[in-house]
């Protein structure tokens, strides 16, 4: 047995200091945060969309991405009540209430490419054939207002016809992300992707991707019931 030098002691204690620090990194010990106290949100701002004064207020409640068919939905909801019923847009309110897998939708590019959001949630690009790495139901394929868009809200190629969420918000739709839900997306990516850091790590880092325009609040199924109650916004699902 060799005998224990100065040298070879400082050796093997840096050895188990960089041991010790990995196996912290590998095995994250921040607790995951389920509940958001209303002084960690905009609660303000969701309290103006209870509040809205528009004459027709709905809000969808989805959970399944499903291809993206709810937002075909919410686009027929605007064209029906502005064209068939005459009720000006700005008296029309719609919130897009996302939660379970759909939640994914509030988030950018960056998260759907470092997370491989496609793979995961079985959303396939029609660009590439292939599992999305980006958020392919975000940006406008047609602007309101855009030269040589077309005015004709029968022309497919119409704002009026683009159900993407960027001309869904231009409209008014105001879509809700749900932090209860993204709490525990987060540690599905961990287990799935077998990932070392924390669960609050990637939640801050989703929360930084949001989508602009998209009001995260603290629990969905609390959100809906609240713009049900005192908003009085009918129910729909999809």
């Amino acid at each position: 047995m060799n005998p224990l030098t100065r040298r070879s002691f400082v050796t093997q204690a840096v050895a188990g200091i960089a041991a010790l620090h990995a196996l912290g990194q590998a095995a994250p010990s921040e607790p995951a945060q389920l509940v958001w106290k209303s002084s960690q949100w905009k609660i303000e701002d969701f309290r103006k969309l209870v509040e809205d004064r528009a004459h027709i207020k709905q809000v969808y409640d989805v959970t399944q991405i499903n291809q993206g068919k709810f937002l075909n939905n919410v686009k027929n909801s605007l064209n029906g009540l502005r064209f068939g019923f005459d009720i000006p847009e700005r008296q029309i309110k719609i919130a897009v209430a996302l939660h379970g897998p759909a939640n994914m939708i509030n988030y950018d590019d960056a998260i759907w490419a470092k997370y491989q959001v496609g793979e995961w949630l079985n959303v396939t690009d029609p660009a590439t054939g292939k599992p999305a790495v980006r958020n392919i139901y975000y940006l406008a394929k047609t602007r309101p207002g855009q030269a040589g868009s077309s005015q004709d809200p029968d022309d497919p190629n119409s704002a009026d016809q683009d159900s993407s969420v960027q001309t869904l918000q231009t409209r008014g739709v105001q879509f809700l992300s749900c932090h209860t839900a993204l709490e525990e997306q987060a540690h599905a990516l961990i287990h799935r992707n077998k990932l070392t850091d924390s669960p609050e790590l990637i939640v801050q880092e989703m929360l930084a991707h949001a989508l602009p325009g998209v009001l995260v609040v603290a629990s969905m199924v609390a959100a809906v019931a609240l713009l049900q109650a005192e908003g009085r916004y009918t129910y729909v699902t999809v």
